[in-house]
């Protein structure tokens, strides 16, 4: 069964209050980081690294964003990892 993707101009009413949402909590996370003691330390922090090149690719237009953020977020794969054994 193939799906049709949702009109450009329906999605953007169904989500917009939802994106809106999670743009002021990223923004108010970042600001709770940025007046926090020793803000200037974590500045170099990878994690905070990672943060800003997902917030980069977010205003990209080129698609596919969700996976490249995806990717940011992710281990490399490592070929020597050991497979999950059941209990």
């Amino acid at each position: 069964m193939t799906t049709t993707p949702l009109p450009a101009a329906k999605a953007l009413d169904a989500y917009f209050l939802e994106i809106r949402c999670k743009i002021l909590e990223i923004a108010a996370i970042l600001d709770r980081i940025g007046r926090g003691e020793g803000a200037a330390t974590v500045d170099r922090d990878p994690r905070l690294e990672k943060i800003r090149q997902a917030l980069e690719v977010l205003d990209d237009q080129s698609g596919g964003r969700a996976e490249r953020i995806q990717k940011i977020f992710s281990l490399d794969y490592d070929p020597s990892w050991q497979r999950p054994r059941p209990r």
